[in-house]
């Protein structure tokens, strides 16, 4: 058995509203392996994204554990969070947070430049995952110079980059029109390949049945749908 890309136990969050506490998330417990994919529904304000940001180290929680590729983001420096980050998570979200002022090829290689790669390799390797993603004949375009679509399959190709062990997307497809959204579809299936675990928050219905598994939050807790 390989050992889990993510590894959830007793994980809580609880906010202080005035003298109030208000407990968003209540003894998740969540197991994902290499490859897998899974996606995260729930009401609006049922905790999705809390529950991502604790994934992804973005933020503590109040009670239990997260594991990331045998790790325990609760019991790391910050310099080795981030180093974690960089090389072992891919981000997503609604909107694209492309860099206006850089090339497609720019905003993928930033990872890599950042993880201490040279230049050179961070701008080739870049442009071969754009190539991957459908977009290899837009790498010197800005974002403004884009469609939605193609916003998103760069930010899709940046979180990708580096060859992360789990990808968290918080509503990939939330802004774009059905037909971009069918295409983002497309390439999550078409990356399956990578061997990079997918966590997906959606409301999507489309995206959940192209998962392996579909949990919900509800009142606090994952439960598994049938």
């Amino acid at each position: 058995m390989s050992e889990p890309v993510l590894f959830c136990d007793s994980l809580g969050r609880t906010y202080q509203d005035g003298d109030r506490s208000v407990e968003v998330l209540a003894n998740v417990q969540l197991q994902l392996s290499p490859g897998e994919k899974i996606a995260v529904v729930g009401a609006s304000g049922s905790g999705k994204s809390t529950l991502l940001n604790l994934l992804g180290g973005l933020d503590k929680p109040s009670h239990g554990e997260v594991l990331l590729c045998g790790e325990n983001l609760g019991q790391l420096s910050e310099a080795r969070l981030c180093e974690l980050r960089n090389k072992r998570l891919g981000f997503v979200y609604q909107f694209h947070h492309l860099l206006p002022e850089f090339d497609a090829r720019e905003n993928v290689a930033m990872p890599l430049l950042i993880g201490g790669l040279s230049r050179r390799e961070s701008q080739q390797r870049a442009a071969l995952m754009l190539e991957r993603v459908g977009m290899q004949h837009r790498l010197e375009h800005r974002p403004s110079q884009l469609s939605g679509g193609e916003r998103q399959r760069v930010a899709i190709a940046r979180a990708l980059v580096t060859e992360p062990a789990c990808v968290l997307m918080d509503e990939p497809t939330g802004n774009l029109d059905p037909q971009s959204a069918a295409q983002v579809l497309d390439l999550i299936d078409e990356l399956g390949e990578l061997q990079s675990a997918f966590v997906v928050v959606t409301h999507d219905p489309a995206i959940a049945a192209h998962m392996h598994r579909t949990l919900e939050l509800i009142n606090g807790r994952l439960e598994q749908r049938p």
